[in-house]
């Protein structure tokens, strides 16, 4: 009998191993090869096929693969349509950090009037338009929480309405106010507050220093250590490019020394300085999503212990190796109009945070009337692999899912361009490293 290869097949070799991998996200299944086994994939010549087509490596047929594809992605659709939405609100553009990689530095959006005025708006278009969905709502910025009078008035107001709906609250700051606003934050629901720290010391405070270039390292740590001292969730988010890579494994010493690690109120994120609109100019020192992975990859190898502090998804690798399982099939991977919607108070609102305040991206108003740009926004909410034509025929779709639509739509002028992730090379590199770290406990 003729079989054929999965289109779903996602096959590569572990970095500095002999051995490769093979994944099949639509069917769920996963396998580690050693070299004999690797050659026959790629020649094609098998010598027990049955045992490649009970996992569905090998199809007889590609009807009953196309299927599973529809039943997969009927069953996506459906727990998308019930999960949580998350809602962001941007009160203010103003922010007291002169960050060097500032994305929103160029943008001066228009006021729409009172800002408490336009809050009130924006609750009520909450409480209407996403009646019977779960949710809660990111404060986000600019920095929401600015050291001023008018700021903690505007703050006290969103947290009493927030209350009033029974919405939980998460909060996007630089840290520097933190710990003074911790009294506030404990009269709300708080699920988290994401903080950024970009090393120790003068690098942070290079990247990261007041706009009258005053150190803030010292304040942000004060106030991640009050904020786990008060039993709020941190989510710690370190920014990386190549001038910043090699202070990870000094970020780790700090939390493990703060004594984070162990807190319970503690977790971690890795993003990745990159051009999205006009910010960064200076290109040599970004990194593209292979070259950062790489270098994190590197890291770890020589400094385990960075693993108590960040464990990279490297893909589906390190959802593989707690679980023992691939995740669920990934039709899509942007939330934008979806499970992500973001508001300002210039009475707008757009897709997601990486739009949100840039000229031209508007989908809508809340305040002083409610419009919405229904076309944009279809567009928006049908973009998944069954819609982006380079998407379809690509093996890594249901581990990728399409990337962000916002990267994608700034290099291509359209939602329905992909914005890729090499999920073959980053499979590489995390399953290595992680079996490495089984090996090695």
């Amino acid at each position: 009998m003729q079989f054929n290869y999965s289109k779903h097949n996602i096959f590569g070799k572990l970095s500095d191993s002999d051995d490769y991998y093979i994944i099949n996200p639509l069917r769920g299944e996963a396998d580690f090869l050693d070299a004999e086994s690797a050659g026959e994939y790629q020649s094609g010549n098998f010598s027990e096929p049955e045992d490649w087509v009970k996992k569905g490596y090998l199809v007889d047929s590609y009807k009953e693969e196309e299927q599973l594809f529809k039943n997969g992605y009927l069953d996506f659709l459906e727990a998308r349509d019930e999960s949580e939405v998350q809602i962001f609100w941007v009160p203010t553009y103003a922010c007291n950090f002169g960050c060097t990689y500032c994305y929103q530095e160029e943008y001066a959006p228009k006021s729409a009037g009172n800002t408490l005025e336009v809050q009130k708006a924006f609750f009520e278009y909450v409480r209407t338009e996403f009646a019977g969905r779960k949710k809660y709502i990111t404060v986000f910025g600019g920095e929401p929480l600015l050291p001023t009078a008018s700021q903690r008035a505007l703050l006290e107001d969103l947290i009493e309405r927030a209350n009033e709906q029974s919405l939980s609250l998460a909060f996007v700051t630089n840290g520097y106010s933190l710990e003074d606003y911790i009294p506030l934050l404990k009269k709300a629901s708080v699920r988290e507050i994401q903080v950024t720290l970009d090393g120790i010391g003068e690098t942070h405070d290079i990247r990261r220093p007041l706009k009258n270039g005053g150190s803030t390292f010292d304040r942000v740590v004060s106030g991640i250590d009050a904020a786990i001292r008060n039993k709020f969730q941190v989510n710690l988010r370190v920014v990386l490019d190549r001038d910043n890579i090699q202070d990870l494994p000094r970020l780790a010493s700090l939390a493990r020394e703060k004594g984070w690690l162990d807190s319970g109120y503690f977790k971690t994120q890795l993003g990745r300085n990159y051009e999205l609109h006009s910010c960064q100019k200076d290109q040599d020192r970004l990194y593209d999503r292979v070259g950062m992975y790489q270098d994190v990859y590197d890291l770890v190898k020589k400094d385990p212990t960075i693993l108590d502090f960040h464990k990279p998804a490297f893909s589906l690798s390190k959802f593989l190796w707690e679980n023992g399982e691939l995740p669920e099939a990934l039709y899509d991977s942007c939330p934008g109009c979806k499970t992500e919607w973001a508001f300002d108070y210039t009475g707008s609102f757009y897709s997601c945070t990486a739009t949100v305040g840039k000229s031209g991206e508007e989908l809508g108003t809340f305040f002083p009337s409610i419009s919405r740009k229904d076309n944009l926004i279809e567009q928006w909410e049908d973009r998944d692999v069954t819609t982006i034509p380079k998407c379809r025929t690509c093996s890594l779709q249901l581990a990728c899912g399409g990337g962000c639509a916002a990267v994608a739509k700034n290099r291509e002028n359209t939602v329905s361009a992909p914005d890729c992730r090499p999920v073959d090379k980053l499979m590489g590199m995390g399953l290595s490293l992680y079996i490495n770290q089984i090996e090695t406990e």
